[in-house]
């Protein structure tokens, strides 16, 4: 027996650095952008520690996915000129019409150690039926791969499922719902072993809809009383119980894997709409709503096990269900980031705060990150080797020491409108911007 010991701690070992060096959806393996990988890069600019760099045809902001070996990545190309796309928080970006020009969806396939090509797989040739903001794309949500199979996701464009090869193997078309101010969709697909969970949060009929991930055929669907929302789903899995969690600006919902309403949590004060995603952190499932027009931006730390109404009464700041709630906490595009025991908030504007992630107690507060330059923040912030990374809309990730004191220790460069999250693929960071696609890399 005891023989046996070191071989299965070598196969675990070596399961874990296969897991590690995958990155399948949208924030990675638990949607929390963290990675335990030792050698993943510090610094880097657009020639300094890139290994490769790909050209990108088109516009689109899903961000890569990873699977054995291959990265892939969506985006739509028009065949005519588009409105120039301007980085920056603003009004006035919303367009009532879609763009006209016939646009090609495409599916890309790379290899994740030349970046070379390994196919560019057109799913659909159409002019598009939605309008979106001038700051969005037709290729907005990130798709998802179990490695077999990539799942890309284009919104009121389409659902589709392709093998290794790029090959087609079933595909879905959805009615062209309307989005609040024609913004665009943007809310990614995620798998749960044999099962692909959408949801479509609009302003005529919003769904969540679960489909087997091989065939095709739909599982269940069920109506949602939501409007628009931009969130992608979470399963929160705690003690071998599953629940579908999703965000909405009435109400953050969780389900049982047949479509169940288990609870629901109202938000203390009204939101008007929901982006950052929902995911686990020591026990924790972490929900976040704050659209800069809101006067308060919820985040709610909350326990497993609820049922039913578990919302916050009065002016309670917790209950048996939540662990505790701050109302000037959340950002409004990026999704929040929990690392070692501590809880970040990278806010659209250059800011970022910390809080103790059991407990929501300040650390600190809002501390400008950029003030010589104040450019919006899209991306969501990740983290790995003690610091934590926030890539703003200009290409300029800036780095901070991870830890209960603010700390800035470098801005890392790579140009470029940047909108897109990171995939952290072993001990590579994969960085999307407007044109191209970055493997960043630390020469050993």
């Amino acid at each position: 027996m005891k023989k046996i010991v070191p071989l299965i701690a070598c196969t675990v070992a070596l399961g874990q650095a296969v897991a590690e060096e995958n990155w399948p959806a949208f924030r990675g393996p638990e949607a929390r952008g963290v990675s335990a990988n030792p050698h993943l890069p510090l610094e880097w600019s657009d020639t300094k520690n890139v290994e490769w760099k790909a050209a990108v045809p088109g516009l689109g902001w899903s961000g890569p996915v990873v699977h054995s070996g291959r990265v892939y990545l969506t985006t739509a190309v028009s065949d005519g000129e588009i409105e120039k796309r301007k980085p920056g928080l603003y009004f006035g970006g919303d367009r009532k019409e879609p763009i006209p020009h016939l646009h090609h969806f495409l599916v890309l396939c790379l290899d994740i150690k030349s970046g070379e090509y390994l196919w560019q797989k057109e799913v659909l040739v159409t002019r598009p039926l939605t309008p979106i903001h001038v700051k969005n794309s037709y290729a907005a949500e990130t798709p998802v791969t179990d490695g077999e199979r990539v799942y890309a996701y284009f919104g009121s464009h389409g659902l589709y499922c392709l093998d290794k090869t790029g090959k087609v193997l079933w595909e879905k078309m959805f009615k062209p719902y309307k989005m609040r101010n024609g913004w665009g969709t943007g809310a990614s697909p995620i798998l749960d072993r044999d099962k692909l969970i959408i949801v479509n949060d609009n302003m005529e009929q919003s769904w969540l809809a679960v489909y087997d991930k091989v065939t095709g055929d739909q599982l269940w669907k069920i109506e949602r009383e939501e409007p628009s929302n931009w969130s992608t789903p979470y399963v929160w899995n705690y003690n071998g119980a599953k629940e579908l969690v999703l965000t909405g600006r009435n109400r953050t919902r969780a389900y049982d894997l047949s479509g169940k309403e288990l609870w629901s949590l109202k938000w203390n004060t009204r939101t008007s709409i929901v982006i950052p995603t929902p995911y686990e952190a020591h026990g924790l499932l972490y929900i976040a709503s704050g659209y800069v027009g809101d006067r308060e931006k919820h985040v709610y730390a909350i326990r497993p096990g609820g049922r039913g109404d578990i919302s916050l009464k009065g002016g309670e700041r917790s209950n048996a269900h939540i662990a505790w709630y701050d109302k000037r906490a959340a950002p409004y595009n990026p999704s929040t980031l929990v690392y070692g025991d501590e809880f970040y908030t990278l806010f659209d504007f250059g800011f970022l705060a910390c809080r103790d992630a059991r407990t929501g107690r300040v650390h600190y507060d809002k501390q400008r990150i950029n003030a010589d330059k104040p450019v919006g923040f899209t991306a969501s912030p990740w983290a790995y080797r003690g610091h934590l990374f926030a890539l703003n809309e200009a290409g300029d990730t800036y780095v901070f020491a991870a830890g209960k004191k603010y700390g800035l220790v470098r801005v890392n460069k790579t140009g470029g409108m940047s909108m897109a999250n990171p995939a952290l693929a072993g001990d590579r960071l994969l960085i999307r911007n407007q044109t191209h696609l970055f493997s960043i890399r630390e020469k050993r």
